[in-house]
């Protein structure tokens, strides 16, 4: 078979797929192109002619001018862009495959249009299937956004020639009858950028226990997190606690507006509403803010152990940097974080049980070597499954089966 000539779509770059798109380039996999807009083609520039833009069709950030349709607006101002830009690339090459991220590059103009296989990437359908904290629910108007954002991923799941989620527990969400064109597979991630920092001498031997995510939400467990430090307080531990994350970061949850509700504006966010409830933790958790990444590596290779757990979320690319960087992580046995670990082998899987966690984090405080043996696996295991190179593979046999899907379907 000819190289393919592949085209990823999003309107960020490098952000979804852009370190594969430079991978299968760079060793003659495929010859790829990464469609984004103008912006974030001009300030990437340097990383080769492959980085293309496309003009969106009016403005994407802000307010549109309907709020319940205002995110379908976006993605037709995207779409309606990129099919442009595309139709223009196609009178000088013919492209095999497109990958469009499902919001943020918008392939639903493309069916009928395009004389390319079309791969749409759906992170998880809607927030109705991916689940929010009963304590801080939806309201009305969003939910019925919402219902719209759901249309938007159902139609892409019937119209594309493949779909690709990140985890097993994101395809389990779509409808039973529209999984069979899904397939899933995670991101590959650059290992060797994966240095290891001379970590800062510190000034206590205390025991540090970790939580780091980009957003302290809900939804990825900081609340769980908080609650546990607090419970440890409580029983006399003493420990270094951190937590690495933005604070005023958007959220996968409604969290945020129930902050801005109760405290009627005078709470800034969810972290800090949680210091108003647990006051003893809040003394005791250092919060470094949102740092360069060399010195988030640095403050990863520092922490003892991470508590991860996980209430909402498909695919989680910070946890999998940590196991990647060999860190020792507790997970819940449920949902997304089930499929990255073997329990007892590169990590812990626990049940929704606050006793159950703090035995665990009280045991492997006092077991350097188990903690040094889960950190290992970690390592080991997460860059056998998405070392880039290993999934570039993968991906590239997606990419021919979603070309087969569209010749078998006479299109």
């Amino acid at each position: 078979m000819t190289t393919p000539v592949i085209v990823f779509v999003g309107a960020v770059y490098p952000g979804q797929f852009g370190d594969l798109c430079d991978h299968l380039r760079k060793t003659g996999l495929a010859e790829t192109y990464f469609l984004t807009t103008p912006g974030h083609m001009e300030r990437h520039k340097d990383r080769g002619s492959h980085i293309l833009g496309f003009k969106p069709d009016g403005p994407i950030v802000g307010e549109q001018s309907y709020y319940y349709s205002g995110k379908l607006e976006r993605s037709a101002r995207i779409g309606r862009g990129v099919v442009n830009a595309l139709s223009e690339f196609q009178k000088r090459r013919k492209i095999d495959v497109v990958v469009a991220h499902s919001l943020w590059g918008a392939p639903h103009f493309l069916y009928d249009e395009i004389d390319a296989a079309i791969v749409s990437y759906i992170e998880f359908p809607s927030f109705r299937a991916h689940g929010w904290d009963p304590k801080y629910p939806p309201d009305k108007a969003q939910r019925l956004v919402d219902r719209n954002i759901e249309m938007l991923h159902f139609h892409q799941a019937v119209r594309s020639d493949l779909v690709i989620c990140p985890s097993r527990h994101a395809k389990a969400m779509f409808p039973r009858s529209l999984q069979a064109n899904i397939e899933v597979q995670l991101e590959g991630f650059d290992f060797t950028k994966f240095t290891t920092p001379e970590a800062t001498p510190r000034p206590t031997s205390r025991f540090k226990i970790g939580f780091a995510s980009r957003d302290l939400s809900s939804a990825k467990g900081f609340e769980v997190y908080v609650r546990l430090v607090d419970k440890l307080l409580a029983q006399g531990v003493e420990a270094e606690f951190v937590a690495l994350g933005g604070a005023g970061a958007s959220t996968y949850g409604y969290e945020e507006q129930f902050v801005q509700r109760h405290h009627d504006g005078q709470v800034e966010n969810f972290r800090d509403h949680l210091m108003t409830v647990y006051p003893k933790a809040a003394k005791a958790i250092s919060f470094p803010g949102k740092l360069a990444y060399d010195d988030f590596a640095k403050k990863v290779s520092e922490i003892d152990l991470f508590l991860y757990p996980l209430q909402y979320g498909v695919a989680n690319w910070g946890l999998v940097e940590i196991l990647g960087r060999g860190g020792c992580v507790l997970a819940p046995n449920r949902g997304y974080a089930a499929e990255l670990f073997q329990d007892n082998v590169n990590g812990r899987l626990l049940p929704d049980d606050d006793d159950a966690w703090i035995e665990a984090i009280l045991a492997l405080r006092d077991d350097a070597t188990r903690r040094a043996r889960y950190g290992r696996a970690a390592r080991i295991l997460a860059r056998q499954q998405y070392d880039l190179p290993i999934v570039a593979q993968r991906y590239l046999g997606l990419f021919k089966q979603a070309m087969n899907n569209r010749a078998q379907n006479g299109r």
